[in-house]
């Protein structure tokens, strides 16, 4: 009860911690306008069991498939394949007489290769049932009535319950708030899996039903939720509660969607509005889109070339049945052809041709190969396992390994030509250090960031390089060395004074701070005093964290909305100024001074606060401290504070651009600090204006309170700025460096502003000293003119040209150009009539770096680039605005960093650091792209091989449709003979190991380049199998045709010729296979030469069956073939024979025109790596591709202004 009085006195004082967030009683009087039927009985869950009131359950299922369905869509998507329907249908008529096959040799191949498929998509959709029967069975508190509460299965929650959740866990359906533990109805919400974002919200409750503050109290609680219907809008809700005979209006503050957490927070109680599939998050459920491989996509071209040679070669195969049988059949007395039928009628050769065209079909059907595509998923399912379990993707820190999170686009890794890049927590770690600060024009903070550290680091590498490449004479020698320790000196200075501040005291997260002038109340001894009072008190005010207490420390951790607040926090705390706690309508402050022992804790009344978002680009809040005074305290973007200082105010502003300009260019992010006295009167009129714009419905009320807020956020006094270090993740130079020089483009999208970007674009060798900057940007001027739009246009069109046209006349071959643009612009450059004309300069640019970009123009400039190229493009991010171009690119790629999971969901592959990008695209693409292109050609390549033979036959016999092979030759063939050697090709094989695919990048251009999948390479196989299936069909017919074949002088037969053609087949498929292998291991050599074997296995066992099931095959092996040496003869020389082209073939092109990796392959073999390092050094350094980004890069820029000077000096004394 003494909590009830509590929050009723509450009710009466106005007081509020958050008073924008908070509605006001003059709510129950203008209820919202809702659009929409639902409605909601308030703990009566009963009446929604019966239509029109009856909502979906809260059983939630994101499988493709269920019991029922299974099985026809399953079968549906299976024959969504062009060559699985043909094989279908060839299936079918091998049920009739038209068939040259029995039907199991037909059916059977088919419903494996079908039912493998169906097992994998079982197998995959089991796993998703899985996570959701995971989700459907958690438990939370419902009100089961009386005031009683029992825990319940989510998927048993139904629209109306009343529930209870408690601290930490996940809310399971979308609830309208309706209590908390705190006295004021507050709630802390972490959104994570809806947005992506780590900082918490706010949520808080109606006054009406504050007083439902415990189990007893929802006894006799009713209400009616009429509200709008389910749609997936996350920032938007419109509805009314009907409570105590009352309308209030509701809005996104009161509500709790499904799959937040709850935070910092005892427990709520909430009412059930949306459940299951109606709810917000359900609803922005979308399918990634669908995506397939260059290699892919070109196969179904190949397939359609080999169903035209199909259709050719059955309609000369009935043509010529129909002329045989209408010109020489009636001749031929032994065939009987006055016993005629459909199929075989002399009086109708047509009909005759017409179905000797459908046996055609099915017979040379073998050219098609049916167990392609599932051989293709078997390899890529065990290549994204080898992507799993590769331990040097795992990182240690956060226990992620890399992920394969689809095996479709395995090969697609190799061929990537632009990646286009998140920055902040993808190429940045998203960690905030406190690292400087400039207070009353004065800078503060000593150490050095990343960036400046890199720079330092790199010019005295630079210099170190091009001394020691060159002789110089003893002078230059001497000069050049003194500006080495120059450099040195730099260096030196600045990394001894971060490892001497990091020695002194323990590292603090947030916190990399160092200045004697500040630390240990110093700052009192400074001028202006009271403005770095007020700068601390602005950092440990202006924010909306909640503070915990940590045991260990005996100080508090924080709980922000943004790594940025947590670090000023922090910052605070340590220049003396800790925020300790925080009540509804208050936040206490525990201030340290040198002379004082014990800190003074000071109370600021929290009168308003005035949100961060995007567009305002500021955060303030209104206070009054112990004295009464009431002050606005504001931080934001410093171009947003400097336009509102007021003339007085703006004293440091000259000194503080100076720093910011400053920070800036050290990759630092800043921030403005400002503040404004207010009279009491003047506070009261805008106060009432606020209310007012608050309890304003309609379209206009975020406009009203915009310009409500402007008003008062005006007349600023600066006091200074801030500057945190965004640390740059592990290896990121040198991951950029080496896709660089694996050909690889780079673009870096961010909402970043310009300068900052820049400067992290130096860092990462992006962008290097000497290389032309072209800034395309939006001036103020343009906006202003009376065309506005029109003239904004036209200036950024010339901006474009002019650029263009620079580009176009330089001579220099080693210039390098960058292409900065930022989101207003960009908005315009990506408009129909002017985005080729951008993407064309962009192309041509060494870099391009995008600013302050949405998450829309990210996807949009990622469709531009993808459709404008033509190329494989790859986006990387790590949070929910990276959804769009991770999902809009050719591949995806998610960081599983701090910013939640959204990005790595929507990804086809995700990675726990960028620096991982390096592996997974220059070794594991790589190897992925040979392994299916090198399999898919072969694969054609055996099928040629083998169908063409039957074809060859049916001339041989009068085109009758008899097939020389039998029926069970056939079915294993793909099946067994032939798919485990070809398998193993895709999975193992490597032309050159990991280490070496690093240390020459060079090579991964094969892949952009499309050098084994071209057409060029395609038709060479396609040709590879038509001339061994000439020399297996021709030259067995040579040494078979009409020579005794056993001692006994008999000659063979159709069964004898036609094994021994099959075993030609085998031996010679298979040694091709041999032959094209780089890299054997035991599993290729049991599978390549097992298959071999199987064949004789089978041939033996085969032939011991009964004569009724084996037919001509009984006992051939041991009888007929085994003993006559003309079989392993003719296997032998047919072998020989059929491999001979492609042995010389490649012969003559590693003598006379080899690839980088047969280079190398010959350098490994013969070890000279190990015996002549220089050799291997020299080598590897020319195997980069030629690239103006990237350290690499930078040093030889450097080289080469070096070697210009050098040789300016030799010419000037050679001339004296």
């Amino acid at each position: 009860m003494t909590r009830g009085r509590i929050r009723a006195k509450l009710q009466r004082s106005h007081l509020y911690s958050f008073s924008c967030l908070h509605p006001s009683n003059t709510e129950a009087e203008r209820p919202n306008s809702v659009q929409g039927s639902r409605i909601v009985h308030c703990n009566q869950p009963h009446l929604h069991q019966k239509k029109p009131l009856k909502y979906c359950s809260n059983f939630i299922s994101t499988t493709k498939y269920n019991v029922v369905t299974f099985l026809p869509k399953a079968i549906f998507e299976q024959f969504r394949r062009v060559a699985n329907l043909y094989f279908l249908l060839a299936a079918a008529l091998s049920l009739t007489a038209i068939s040259p096959f029995s039907a199991v040799s037909m059916i059977a191949p088919l419903a494996f290769v079908v039912g493998l498929s169906m097992a994998k998509e079982a197998l995959e959709d089991s796993r998703r049932f899985v996570q959701d029967m995971k989700v459907n069975r958690r438990k939370t508190s419902v009100h089961k009535g009386n005031g009683l509460f029992g825990y319940r299965p989510w998927h048993k929650i139904r629209v109306g319950d009343v529930l209870k959740v408690e601290k930490d866990q996940f809310f399971p359906a979308d609830l309208l708030l309706l209590s908390s533990n705190y006295e004021d109805g507050i709630c802390y919400v972490e959104t994570m899996n809806l947005d992506g974002e780590t900082n918490l919200k706010v949520k808080r409750c109606l006054e009406a039903t504050l007083p439902l503050e415990d189990d007893e109290a929802f006894k006799d609680f009713a209400g009616i939720i009429r509200c709008e219907d389910p749609n997936p809008s996350l920032y938007t809700f419109v509805g009314n509660l009907e409570y105590d005979r009352q309308a209030f209006s509701l809005d996104p503050g009161q509500i709790l969607l499904r799959d937040s957490k709850l935070r910092n927070t005892a427990y709520v109680y909430g009412v059930v509005i949306f459940t299951g599939h109606d709810s917000k998050v359900m609803q922005n459920a979308t399918e990634s889109p669908s995506k397939r491989s260059t290699i892919e996509k070109k196969m179904d071209y190949i397939i359609y070339v080999l169903f035209t040679l199909l259709v050719v070669i059955s309609l000369i195969s009935s043509i010529g049945f129909a002329v045989k049988t209408k010109y020489q059949v009636p001749d031929w007395w032994y065939l009987k052809p006055q016993n005629t039928d459909s199929l075989f009628n002399p009086g109708k050769p047509a009909l005759s041709g017409f179905y000797h065209l459908i046996t055609a079909l099915i017979l040379y059907g073998y050219l098609i190969p049916i167990s392609l595509y599932v051989s293709i998923e078997v390899v890529k399912v065990l290549q994204a396992t080898f992507i799993n379990q590769d331990i040097h993707m795992y990182d240690e820190e956060t226990g992620n390994p890399a992920q394969a999170r689809t095996s479709n686009l395995n090969e697609e890794l190799g061929q990537v030509d632009t990646i286009l890049s998140d920055k902040t927590g993808t190429l940045t770690c998203n960690q905030m250090d406190f690292l400087k600060c400039s207070i009353a024009g004065t800078a503060y903070g000593v150490r050095s960031s990343e960036v400046e550290l890199a720079a330092a680091k790199q010019m005295a590498i630079e210099e170190e390089v091009d001394l020691s490449s060159f002789p110089m004479h003893r002078d230059n020698q001497q000069s050049s060395r003194k500006n080495v320790g120059r450099v040195s000196e730099i260096e030196l200075e600045t990394v001894i004074s971060y490892s001497n501040g990091t020695g002194q005291k323990p590292v603090i997260k947030g916190f990399s701070f160092d200045d004697g002038r500040l630390m240990n109340g110093n700052w009192l001894k400074e001028h202006n005093t009271d403005v770095h009072l007020l700068f601390f008190r602005i950092l440990a005010i202006c924010q909306t964290a909640i503070p915990e207490p940590n045991q260990e420390t005996a100080s508090f951790t924080y709980e922000a909305e943004s790594p940025d607040e947590g670090a000023f926090l922090v910052a605070a705390r340590e220049f003396g100024f800790e925020f300790c706690k925080r009540t509804q309508s208050s936040v206490f402050i525990r201030e340290r001074y040198p002379n004082s022992k014990q800190p003074v804790e000071r109370e600021y009344k929290l009168l308003n606060l005035l949100e961060f978002t995007s567009k305002r680009k500021r955060m303030s809040v209104i206070v009054q401290d112990e004295e009464g005074q009431i002050l606005l305290l504001c931080k934001g973007a410093d171009s947003i504070i400097f336009d509102r200082l007021s003339k007085n105010g703006r004293m440091y502003e000259a000194a503080t651009t100076k720093h910011l300009t400053e920070y800036g260019e050290a990759g630092l992010r800043t921030l403005a600090l400002a503040y404004r006295k207010l009279e009491e009167s003047e506070y009261a009129t805008w106060n009432n204006e606020f209310q007012k714009a608050k309890t304003c419905i309609g379209a206009d009320r975020e406009a009203m309170l915009e310009r409500v807020a402007e008003t008062m956020e005006r007349e600023l006094i600066l006091v200074g700025a801030t500057a945190v270090e965004d640390k740059l993740q592990k290896g990121v130079p040198q991951c950029i460096d080496k896709l660089a020089q694996a050909g690889l483009k780079i673009w870096v999208l961010t909402g970043d502003k310009m300068e900052t970007a820049i400067n992290i674009g130096f860092a990462c060798s992006l962008l290097r000293q000497g290389m032309k900057q072209i800034c395309i940007i939006t001036t103020n001027s343009d906006t202003l003119a009376k065309d506005g739009k029109e003239a904004v246009k036209e200036n950024i069109l010339n901006q474009l040209t002019n650029a263009s046209q620079m580009i176009k006349l330089e001579k220099d071959p080693h210039a390098a150009f960058a292409l900065i643009i930022d989101g207003k612009t960009l908005t315009h450059a990506l408009e129909d009539d002017m985005k080729h004309q951008f993407l064309g300069l962009a192309v041509d640019c060494a870099s391009v770096i995008c600013c302050r970009v949405s998450p829309k123009q990210k996807a949009m400039v990622t469709r531009l680039v993808k459709e404008g190229t033509g190329k494989t493009t790859l986006a990387i991010g790590d949070g929910a605005n990276d959804v769009g171009m991770i999902q809009e690119a050719d591949i995806g790629v998610g960081i599983s960093g701090v910013e939640g999971m959204q990005a790595v969901m929507a990804s086809d592959f995700s990675i726990a650091q960028f620096r991982f990008l390096e592996r997974l695209l220059v070794v594991h693409g790589h190897w992925c792209y040979k392994r299916i292109a090198q399999m898919v050609c072969y694969f054609f390549y055996k099928n040629i091989a083998f169908g063409l033979t039957l074809f060859y036959f049916e001339a041989f016999a009068a085109f009758s449709g008899q097939s020389v092979y039998d029926d069970w030759y056939m079915l294993l063939f793909n099946v067994l003979l032939t798919s485990l050697p070809v398998i193993s090709l895709g999975v193992f094989e490597q032309d050159v190991s990991s280490e070496v695919c690093l240390q020459f990048p060079a090579l991964y251009q094969q892949g952009p380049r499309n050098l084994f999948f071209d057409w060029y390479r395609i038709l060479g196989w396609m040709g590879n199998g038509l001339y061994s299936s000439l020399i297996i069909f021709f030259l067995n017919i040579i040494i078979f045709y009409d020579q005794a074949f056993r001692a006994g002088g008999q000659t063979a037969d159709m069964a004898a010729v036609g094994t021994t053609m099959f075993t030609c087949i085998i031996w010679a498929v298979n040694c091709q296979i041999a032959l094209t292998m780089s890299h054997f291991t035991w599993i290729q050599h049991l599978l390549v030469w097992g298959s071999i074997v199987t064949w004789y296995l089978f041939l033996l066992l085969y032939g011991m069956i009964s004569p009724l099931i084996s037919g001509n095959a009984y006992k051939l092996l041991v009888e007929a073939l085994g003993p006559a040496p003309i079989y392993w003869a003719a296997t032998l020389l047919v072998t020989i024979a059929c491999n001979l082209p492609y042995f010389v073939h490649i012969s003559f092109q590693r003598c006379f025109n080899p690839m980088d990796h047969h280079v190398i392959q010959e350098i490994k073999y013969y070890k000279r790596d190990v015996e002549d390092q220089h050799m291997w050094t020299r080598e590897s350094s020319k195997a980069r591709h030629d690239t103006k980004i990237g350290f690499t890069a930078r040093v030889e820029a450097k080289i080469r202004q070096l070697r210009g000077r050098l040789q300016k000096k030799h010419s000037s004394s050679v001339a004296s």
